[in-house]
């Protein structure tokens, strides 16, 4: 099964060893502010913010950090795409400690001006959105049970920070990252929607890339994922297709378990143009909306 992705339930994980983390007011007017966002009154997406109460991590805590990240390391070396180890290295990625968002940011924002914001839970897609234009990515504090260690059917920090944001330190993607963002807030369009959230599921989430004549994983579920990050190179069950816009964006997905289709990128320029490409259309069309309606 995969990890888990922005784009699924809104409710918080139970048996987090620190839920007290996103408890309390602060976290509860955050999540207010994003489940409302765009209503009158929720405009702000920085209100959707909170602190990253780092006291709160126990030692088991710790431990589930550099247990994940020793096993995940280890396969990734040889298998995960360069620019993603490359931004590992940047941003200083280490399996002593869950990272303090503010040292992944003082390295991270002065290359692509990309900031990780902590998060009380669930970002439903408008809030989520905003958030991406803006290059701010929302991301989950807590981190997973020991005792769930191979599955969270959510996101939690090692999903978000180990999984993620790597890939923020790169020009290319950081520039489609921020598009998407901009583009999917264009549309209130649920068919576009959904194939937005496809688009995201099969680059960001669960995409391949080619290599030195070599597929290697870079979306974030396979990253974080010791199960599925196997599953996806090595299985003789999964269609690896050649990437293609609207053929990715006609495809549904299950979340339930492992993916059965996964499409490969032969280049992160070619994901950056196809998103540029996308973002026209999708501006094209909210053009001819607001004329209409004049």
């Amino acid at each position: 099964m995969a990890d888990g992705s922005h784009h699924q339930s809104p409710q918080k994980f139970a048996g987090s060893l620190n839920h007290a983390m996103i408890s309390g007011p602060e976290a509860e007017a955050a999540q207010l502010c994003a489940n409302n966002f765009g209503k009158p009154g929720y405009n702000d997406i920085t209100k959707c913010y909170i602190e990253q109460l780092y006291a709160g991590y126990s030692a088991e805590n710790q431990e589930t950090w550099q247990i994940l990240f020793d096993r995940q390391m280890a396969f990734l070396q040889d298998n995960a795409s360069q620019t993603y180890l490359k931004g590992a290295g940047i941003i200083n990625l280490s399996r002593d400690r869950v990272p303090p968002l503010a040292d992944i940011n003082a390295r991270l924002h002065p290359l692509t001006k990309w900031q990780s914001r902590a998060v009380p839970g669930y970002l439903p897609a408008k809030a989520f959105f905003a958030c991406l234009a803006r290059r701010e990515f929302p991301t989950t504090i807590v981190i997973r049970p020991k005792e769930s260690i191979d599955y969270l059917p959510e996101p939690d920090i090692f999903h978000d920070i180990f999984g993620h944001v790597p890939l923020h330190a790169d020009p290319t993607f950081a520039d489609f990252l921020q598009t998407y963002g901009k583009a999917a807030l264009t549309t209130d369009d649920p068919a576009e929607t959904e194939r937005l959230a496809r688009l995201f599921w099969f680059t960001v989430e669960f995409g391949l890339i080619r290599e030195g004549g070599k597929v290697k994983v870079y979306g974030s579920g396979l990253i974080s994922s010791p199960g599925e990050s196997r599953h996806s190179l090595s299985s003789d069950q999964v269609d690896r297709r050649p990437f293609d816009l609207d053929r990715v964006c006609d495809t549904s997905f299950e979340i339930d378990k492992f993916q059965p289709v996964l499409y490969v990128l032969e280049s992160f320029e070619q994901l950056r143009d196809a998103m540029n490409t996308y973002a026209g259309r999708l501006l094209a069309k909210a053009g001819r909306k607001d004329r209409a309606a004049a």
